[in-house]
């Protein structure tokens, strides 16, 4: 019964996306969506799967969205690999995850399709992973494609910390002083010194997994964003589940404060 099911699937299915991309205005997609990559141990659960399966199954589900979004021509993605709370999972749960991050970019660096860009406090994590990182960074430099933030050990309340203490050395190498910065500070300053800084922020912020919270994703960035939260954990994220995310982003009227 599960095949023939998955067989009308994959019958119907691209007829139903290709339809409902055609209704999708174009002139309304988002330039920059942010991930929130969630629900790989709840998935891993529900099948009968270790925790290092579920998140193997995750990391096999980036590139394909990776495809969807170059597809219909959106500019930045930002995915949010690894909290800076992540890091406080028990060694025999994070030392695997670590592996399956590591190996997840070094493969989007191989594809030489977009480039890559760490985001996060890369201090707080090992070595040999943060140096992974900024060599699939340092490889992609050159590729003419869309722009991939790779968010890990990443908080947002983290980033904004960093930001504020950089726009505070960097006056201090210039000798201004606290009392002179502070009637100059705007959030122009603070913002050009996020990790994302130079880059448009995020116009959709998608989390997978029926959670309906930032937990600290893009908190400075996402002020202006609109937020599709869907039910599906994060290795069942499907291009249907993408496009339909599309649609509602697309149907909404963003006042923008106005």
């Amino acid at each position: 019964m599960a095949d023939w099911k998955e067989g009308v699937r994959r019958v119907l299915y691209p007829a139903y996306e290709a339809r409902m991309l055609r209704k999708i205005d174009s002139s309304k997609l988002p330039k920059h969506v942010g991930v929130m990559l969630d629900g790989n141990r709840r998935w891993a659960k529900e099948v009968g799967q270790s925790t290092a399966h579920g998140h193997r199954a995750g990391a096999a589900n980036i590139e394909p969205l990776l495809s969807w979004c170059d597809e219909i021509g959106i500019e930045v993605v930002t995915l949010w690999l690894l909290s800076t709370d992540n890091l406080n999972r028990p060694a025999e749960e994070l030392a695997p995850l670590l592996e399956i991050i590591a190996d997840a970019v070094d493969s989007l660096a191989d594809v030489r399709r977009w480039r890559l860009h760490p985001v996060g406090a890369l201090d707080l994590l090992p070595d040999w992973l943060s140096h992974r990182l900024k060599a699939a960074e340092e490889a992609t430099r050159d590729v003419d494609g869309m722009l991939v933030n790779v968010a890990v050990g990443y908080g947002g309340r983290r980033e904004i910390a960093d930001a504020v203490r950089a726009l505070l050395n960097e006056h201090a190498t210039r000798g201004t002083s606290l009392e002179e910065l502070a009637q100059i500070i705007d959030v122009e300053h603070i913002a050009d010194h996020l990790y994302t800084k130079g880059q448009p922020d995020p116009d959709l912020v998608i989390r997978t997994s029926g959670e309906q919270r930032l937990g600290g994703f893009l908190l400075w960035q996402s002020a202006k964003s609109e937020f599709y939260f869907c039910e599906a954990y994060w290795p069942d994220f499907r291009r249907t589940d993408f496009l339909r995310a599309l649609r509602a982003y697309a149907h909404r009227e963003r006042r923008l404060g106005r």
